[in-house]
């Protein structure tokens, strides 16, 4: 009885749905129809690109708030009724005069094209605020486990989360958004006045693909830590060499590391160790980025890998600022990071990569820290694996 009145719930909604779906398309329809019949009449005294700007604004409307199928079915609708209507000889598919088949073909390739672009910015607008759902609905998966482990501990770590994780919010996902909205809206009103050229859009648009990768940057880091902390990670141990494991670390910052003296050393005969070798290389990719962000260009970067007191030790060494002694603990904590004036250094992030990379390696039995370099480095971060005798 219950499971029959749950279906019969569900019905209603279901119908909702449908005539919402039919509705994005059935609307600009209507719109293109009613355009027609009121432009028809005074074609004469407005002229045809009157009407194509006319139509194309339809098509920028249902891009923007029904989407890109919508849209583009608008946009056929409104070349049909453009040559049909409005382009002589009037009442038949046949287009007289040259220019005016190419102001058709025009109106229809700008339609589809703007409709597209329009679209697209508004799916990545839609990305960036189910992000920001995602983490306020990570952070109370969080706290509601630090108040099952200890009460009083739980609120007074829970409250420190949520106020580092405001900070981040306000900054790497309100920036990134803003970026996106001040483009999205120089592109939409580009469209009606025309002052910008084909590269100046391509600019815009390459600002909203780099601000939508931060984006997702961001929610990928708030998910890991998340993992790591809900013991939710799930590691596929196999034998992994070091060799493997700093080559693919490398070859992942290939790009960036051709701006500076790199090089990997590897000690003779190490033993494989029993790993998840993405996971490990996604720890030793960390640390390159880390020392990338916080040395001068054209400096030296050494990535090792020895064997020391039954583990593999893995290194990389910098020529950056150093890590102060006091705050040699702090930098792998959540959200931590350490402010740089330094205009030859790119220090920046969320302050999760480190805390990410200690949770990753301890999973594993191993540990991670950071010390003075030695010789021409001056900072040197360090992590252990045990050498499975499995193996």
């Amino acid at each position: 009885m219950d499971a029959t009145k749950t279906k019969m719930n569900r019905l209603p909604e279901m119908s909702v749905f449908g005539t919402r779906s039919r509705t994005r398309f059935v609307v600009p329809l209507l719109l293109i129809l009613g355009l027609t019949l009121s432009l028809r009449p005074v074609n004469a005294q407005i002229g045809p690109t009157t009407v194509a700007l006319v139509f194309l604004l339809v098509v920028l409307f249902t891009a923007t708030f029904f989407g890109r199928n919508p849209a583009l079915l608008a946009s056929f609708a409104a070349m049909l009724s453009y040559n049909y209507f409005f382009l002589p000889p009037f009442l038949t598919w046949h287009v007289a005069d040259t220019s005016n088949l190419v102001a058709w073909a025009t109106f229809t390739l700008t339609a589809m094209i703007a409709g597209e672009l329009s679209a697209y910015a508004r799916r990545r607008a839609d990305e960036a605020e189910r992000g920001k759902v995602e983490i306020e609905r990570l952070y109370g998966e969080l706290r509601t486990a630090f108040e099952k482990a200890s009460h009083a501990e739980a609120l007074r770590q829970s409250e420190q989360l949520k106020s580092s994780l405001l900070d981040a919010v306000t900054h790497d996902l309100r920036t990134p958004l803003t970026s996106i909205k001040a483009s999205i809206t120089t592109l939409l009103d580009d469209r009606r006045s025309r002052i910008l050229d084909n590269e100046g859009r391509k600019e815009f648009l390459e600002i909203i693909d780099e601000e939508t990768d931060r984006l997702n940057e961001f929610i990928e880091g708030i998910v890991g830590i998340a993992k790591i902390e809900a013991n939710a990670m799930h590691l596929r141990k196999t034998p992994s060499s070091a060799e493997e494991i700093l080559g693919h670390a490398a070859n992942r910052a290939r790009g960036r590391l051709e701006e500076y003296d790199f090089r990997i050393e590897l000690e003779a005969d190490l033993p494989p160790v029993n790993v998840d070798a993405h996971s490990m290389t996604e720890v030793a990719y960390t640390l390159l980025d880390n020392a990338m962000n916080y040395s001068p260009k054209g400096s030296k970067i050494r990535a090792a890998a020895r064997m020391s007191d039954g583990a593999v030790e893995f290194s990389v060494e910098d020529q950056g600022r150093g890590v102060a002694p006091e705050l040699r603990e702090k930098i792998f904590g959540k959200f931590f990071r350490i402010e740089t004036h330094d205009v030859h250094t790119t220090g920046s992030g969320l302050g999760l990569g480190l805390a990410i990379a200690r949770g990753i390696v301890e999973s594993q039995g191993g540990t991670i820290r950071v010390e003075d370099g030695a010789n021409e480095f001056t900072t040197r971060f360090v992590f252990e694996v045990p050498v499975d005798a499995r193996i």
